[in-house]
């Protein structure tokens, strides 16, 4: 039987369909935004599993699954990164055997080194200590080599380590380089001893030759003439005289080239001054230019019996007169034929050549002063070494003037005007200047003689220069 309730007021009724309000736009708005920051919070992992569209949970098999993959991928990544460490500490303990094994060789070098210094000179503590330091590096090497070889290297910390051994390279190569020095200073030494050994000898050798060039200049005798008749005369004995007083005369140039150096003379100002005009292709060939300008002052005249020194005349019989003075003049120096008859034409000849031939300002540059001048004005003559020189090269030129008319006819002097082409008939050349196509004459620097229909070849020095009209 049923029991009907009646009320005012309305009665909760699950089943009663008025009880359900359809929903508003409000609502439904709501409901969207809410749908929308769920999805923003809370957004779907994805997964390689299949969603349940059940109850949004994973199967027992496939959280298992899921668990063993991400545990795998933490032990792969464990185990590189232990492979990774092992690498870079194998690699670091290598770099540090390196590194020891470089300082041992550094320290047996250096070993090496004091070693080789203390045999020469011989020294047995050094030798020995020497020997226990190479023994003690090659021991350390070895040692090095089978710790190796059986993978049992105990280094210490291998910063350590390696910071110890470039500190022992670097000593042991410093203390080579100490070695090394002492080595060059010790090897410098001795050459500067030898080098003052060597001094020595060439001062000893200049100073003998000095004496011997003065033996040879000053000892007037022409052992190879003799007493040869005066019919027997011929072009060779008048070479070798030649010969004879161009060996003085260039003993003389270099005396004269040996003051201008020791004076500080411009010596190619003074070749210029000589031969003006002139290249000279090596600095030596400017002696050549004193040689030229002595030979003029000295032979000027010299085609002349009285050698333009006075207007005397000379008899007939001058051949025989001429040839004796020149056998009375071949044993005496010059120097001690003026100081025995100083009055005679010889000493004439010499007064004249040597005011012409020595510049005022050379001799006061040379010596100081202008007495040797003043000496040989006065009608005297100066006892110094430059005079004595002067003087024996002009003895040797009266002689070969003496000889040049004892000849029938005499001998007659030539020289080659500049400009000249190169003959090897009547020149020789004095250097090889190198010089190709048209060759000319730039100077004489000793004249040749005609004796006879025989020619005594003129001395020349050559150079490129334009001809004159009449060569």
């Amino acid at each position: 039987m049923l029991r009907t309730h009646h009320s005012n007021s309305k009665e909760y009724c699950p089943f009663n369909m008025d009880c359900i309000k359809p929903p508003t736009s409000s609502d439904s708005n709501k409901t969207k935004i809410s749908w929308a920051f769920s999805k923003c919070i809370h957004p779907q992992t994805p997964s390689r599993f299949a969603p349940n569209h059940g109850l949004g949970k994973l199967n027992k098999s496939q959280e298992f699954s899921l668990k063993e993959a991400v545990f795998a991928r933490h032990k792969t990544q464990r185990s590189n990164a232990s492979d990774e460490q092992q690498a870079a500490k194998s690699r670091a303990a290598k770099e540090t055997l390196i590194a020891k094994i470089f300082a041992s060789l550094s320290s047996i070098k250096a070993a090496y080194a004091e070693l080789q210094t203390a045999q020469f000179p011989y020294n047995s503590g050094g030798i020995e200590v020497a020997d226990q330091a190479i023994v003690h590096e090659l021991s350390m090497l070895s040692e090095l080599k089978q710790k190796y070889l059986s993978k049992a290297l105990d280094l210490p910390p291998l910063h350590v380590t390696r910071l110890l051994a470039e500190i022992q390279e670097q000593q042991s190569n410093i203390k080579t380089y100490e070695i090394t020095v002492k080595q060059m200073e010790s090897k410098i030494d001795q050459k500067d001893s030898e080098i003052s050994s060597l001094k020595k000898r060439l001062e000893d050798a200049i100073q003998t030759n000095k004496s011997l060039e003065k033996k040879l200049n000053f000892s007037g005798s022409l052992p190879i003439l003799g007493n040869i008749p005066i019919s027997e005369l011929n072009h060779c004995h008048f070479t070798r005289v030649l010969h004879y007083a161009v060996k003085s005369l260039r003993h003389f140039v270099k005396q004269l080239v040996g003051e201008m150096e020791a004076k500080n003379w411009d010596s190619d100002s003074a070749a210029k001054a000589v031969e003006p005009n002139v290249f000279f292709p090596k600095a030596r060939h400017k002696v050549f230019a004193f040689e030229s300008f002595i030979c003029r002052v000295m032979f000027d005249g010299f085609n002349h019996e009285n050698f333009m020194l006075s207007s005397d005349q000379v008899p007939e019989s001058h051949r025989h007169l001429f040839y004796e003075k020149f056998k009375k003049m071949q044993t005496p120096s010059g120097a001690q034929i003026l100081s025995q008859n100083p009055g005679c034409k010889f000493a004439k000849f010499c007064r004249a050549k040597y005011l012409k031939l020595v510049h005022p300002k050379m001799e006061c540059s040379f010596f100081g002063n202008l007495d040797q001048r003043k000496i040989v004005s006065s009608g005297a003559f100066p006892g110094s070494e430059f005079f004595a020189v002067f003087a024996e090269m002009a003895r040797r030129i009266w002689l070969l003037h003496c000889l040049a008319f004892s000849f029938d006819p005499p001998a007659v002097a030539f020289q080659v005007k500049r400009g000249c082409r190169f003959s090897e008939v009547y020149m020789e050349s004095v250097a090889d200047c190198g010089l190709g196509g048209d060759i000319r004459v730039a100077f004489t620097v000793v004249p040749g003689f005609k004796i006879g229909k025989t020619v005594i070849q003129s001395q020349v020095y050559l150079s490129a220069l334009v001809a004159p009209a009449n060569c």
